[in-house]
């Protein structure tokens, strides 16, 4: 019994080597600002569409250009990264990507992104400091669906990172998050608990990311060092079903889907896990961030399979007030390219990025 217990402490000695560990405060639930959600009869009656701008912007592609796009579709299309759902992920498959994901929070920040203490807090230094024009508005999912390609890419470029990106099937889960495995298997994200007797959150103490400090946030505050901590209400991450999900996808135009996706679906998730999760600007600190959002983008994908045309058309307005466009620039601080969004409207578009080819699907 005693050299079991000793081999336990050695393998918790052993991972805390590998993260950066302190004493942390747990903040409580009112240090965390909730993501604005739509609610599910809100996004029925379409209350969220007034005031949104619906002109469509189409394909900036024509001529020696456009058939130079259609060879890097065909190349994509020959041999696709494929994003393959949690369950169907192989054990050796999880451990790597999560070795990968402490891989990243190991290493030294860029120092492009002050405070950031790691590489991993680049990412969510990023995020904060990009903050409203990510949210809010349109280029919410166009931005995001990059943000999480250029995470993955370097996971792969500064990890080792050899094995297919995983995705989360939310709707398979919804109402009963914190039974999925992610949560409950202790090799993975660690635990996702119900708020204490005050209503405020638990530092996460099991799992991969065990005792993680937080340095970027709450909100805009890069000063405030605080635990990983969660609190979940299924109330609320029963909202990511796919019945929401189908109708913010039987919206015709990708503004207004857009707008349901981000306060139905998206939001919920993330105010449903709850405290770091819930903080909007420093969100991506929860490592749970990024399946969360293969979600969001999947759902996404799967709108655009619905009809061609949507690949190459976009509308609505940036934060400032702005028409988007296909030539509009997405931008992740030069962590990778510059991109127009024609160039990651559609998954599938084999455009190189970088070292890089821009081509993926879901397994479904």
């Amino acid at each position: 019994m005693r050299s079991f217990l000793f081999l336990a402490v050695l393998a918790a000695s052993a991972t805390a080597s590998i993260l950066k560990r302190e004493t942390a405060t747990n903040l409580p639930a009112s240090a965390f600002t909730p993501t604005k959600v739509l609610p599910f009869s809100d996004a029925q009656a379409g209350t969220d569409l007034v005031g949104l701008n619906t002109t469509q912007s189409t394909s900036p592609f024509g001529g020696a250009q456009g058939a130079a796009v259609s060879a890097a579709e065909a190349a994509c299309s020959a041999n696709p990264n494929v994003r393959i759902e949690w369950r169907s992920y192989s054990t050796s498959q999880r451990l790597a990507f999560i070795s990968a994901i402490k891989c990243l929070m190991a290493k030294p920040p860029s120092g492009n992104f002050p405070p950031a203490t790691s590489r991993y807090e680049d990412f969510v230094r990023l995020h904060q400091m990009w903050m409203p024009n990510i949210h809010g508005n349109p280029k919410f999912l166009v931005w995001h669906r990059y943000f999480l390609w250029t995470w993955e890419m370097t996971l792969r470029d500064e990890c080792g990172f050899n094995q297919p990106f995983p995705w989360w099937d939310e709707t398979l889960d919804a109402g009963n998050f914190a039974n999925s495995d992610m949560f409950t298997n202790t090799n993975y994200f660690g635990h996702l608990p119900g708020p204490d007797p005050n209503g405020n959150p638990y530092c996460i103490v099991s799992g991969a990311f065990a005792g993680l400090t937080c340095h970027i946030g709450p909100g805009t505050s890069t000063t405030t060092p605080h635990c990983l901590s969660r609190m979940v209400d299924e109330t609320l991450t029963a909202q990511c079903n796919s019945g929401f999900v189908n109708l913010c996808n039987s919206r015709t135009d990708y503004a207004s889907m857009e707008s349901c996706s981000e306060g139905g679906p998206h939001a919920y998730g993330h105010n449903g896990i709850g405290a770091v999760m819930s903080d909007v600007s420093a969100s991506p600190s929860d490592p749970i961030f990024w399946m969360h959002h293969s979600f969001i983008d999947h759902n996404f994908r799967i709108w655009e399979n619905a009809d061609p045309a949507r690949l190459t058309t976009i509308n609505g307005d940036d934060h400032f007030g702005n028409p988007l466009t296909l030539n509009t620039v997405v931008t992740v601080a030069d962590i990778f390219p510059d991109v127009t969004i024609g160039q990651i409207m559609n998954t599938m578009s084999g455009v190189q990025i970088g070292d890089h080819t821009f081509c993926y699907r879901y397994s479904y």
